[in-house]
């Protein structure tokens, strides 16, 4: 698979952020101990989000609208403080305020250790962080797919025959890190240093699953299907709940691919679908009808944007997302996580289908 132009230079853009701990613009991570302490020098300021999910808000206040949510790991720019409320820059970047207690910051030496350090990423849907190598020990904290912890490690001592070299009997010494492992359970170092415990199962190596991820339509569907049933959160972008373009979010982001948090933005992305005059389905030289023409040109992982035609001279207005399964069958957000058709007639119609807009395609083929 590659990415299409268009995406590649909002990646790179991205990467702004990202490169301030030395990684892709798709990573996260981990850092030290702390909570929004000040930090010396006069330089950017940055922390690690040290919640399983942090909620972002438009204002430095519990009562405000809730505008996105970042996974434990996560790097942030903090950007200004109003009492224990810190202004915060997502990776997206999104601008946005939360409490302290939910970050922790980082120095720029801090930064070099926890870029160094092995981390491990949460793959089950949601996990718990135990106190001991045991489900009936103490819980520290939950997990959510998607979260970022450190491995914790010990170095290990080998010895080596050195081939070749007199006297035969000469060994040479290697060392190297391995991540400590219970029980069925890997040791972790959450970011405010806090050491706990995982199922081994329901995580895996960060640098492992970089390298395996493979956003292929199949793989794109599977994960959005995860959310089936998922209450709609107004701000949402984690298990806990979604949002239309939260949900997309999460489900490329498990692909490897970092989109924008907004639906508008996310239109951007990608390359654009050629799509016939959806409705009214009329018919067309060829004697097929529109909607039919429509799902001839769509591709399962297509991102398919709705709202309203812009009117004297403005543009088009995007309120809505979904991702197209095939078959004429979108699986998107709307009260909750469900699948609904655009073709007019079947029982789960979408019955907003007639305000599609346009659609971007992020997924292509060599």
């Amino acid at each position: 698979m590659k990415l299409p132009t268009a995406i590649s230079a909002i990646i790179s853009a991205l990467a702004g952020i990202a490169a301030m701990h030395g990684q892709p613009a798709a990573e996260c991570g981990t850092g030290p101990a702390g909570n929004c302490r000040e930090i010396s020098g006069n330089g950017p300021q940055y922390a690690v989000v040290g919640l399983s999910v942090n909620f972002l808000r438009e204002a430095p206040d519990y009562t405000a609208e809730l505008g996105t949510q970042a996974l434990m790991g996560d790097i942030v720019e903090i950007m200004d403080r109003n009492g224990y409320w810190c202004k915060v820059v997502t990776e997206e970047p999104y601008t946005a305020w939360c409490t302290d207690l939910g970050l922790v910051p980082m120095e720029a030496s801090e930064l070099e250790e926890y870029r160094a350090t092995p981390k491990y990423i949460c793959t089950a849907w949601k996990s718990t962080v135990y106190s001991c190598p045991s489900m009936k020990s103490l819980k520290i904290c939950d997990i959510v797919e998607g979260d970022i912890l450190r491995q914790s490690g010990k170095t290990v001592t080998v010895r080596m025959d050195i081939e070749g070299k007199a006297p035969v009997t000469a060994m040479e010494i290697q060392r190297y890190r391995r991540p400590v492992t219970r029980h069925g359970f890997a040791e972790v170092i959450l970011p405010d240093g806090k050491t706990g415990y995982v199922p081994r199962k329901d995580i895996m190596d960060y640098g492992k699953w970089k390298a395996e991820c493979s956003p292929t339509a199949e793989n794109i569907t599977a994960e959005a299907m995860k959310f089936i049933g998922v209450p709609y959160l107004w701000g949402g972008a984690s298990p806990n709940g979604v949002d239309c373009s939260g949900l997309v979010r999460h489900v490329f982001r498990m692909n490897g691919l970092l989109l924008p948090r907004n639906a508008s933005q996310q239109a951007l992305c990608g390359s654009a679908v050629d799509i016939p005059e959806l409705y009214p389905a009329r018919e067309t030289t060829d004697g097929k009808n529109s909607a039919a023409r429509l799902f001839e040109s769509l591709q399962p992982g297509d991102l398919l944007f709705f709202g309203t035609h812009g009117q004297d001279g403005a543009g088009d207005s995007i309120s809505h997302v979904g991702i197209y399964l095939g078959d004429g069958r979108m699986i998107h957000s709307s009260h909750y996580v469900r699948i609904n058709s655009l073709i007019p007639g079947r029982p789960d119609y979408y019955d907003g289908a007639d305000r599609l807009l346009t659609v971007r395609r992020i997924l292509q083929t060599d």
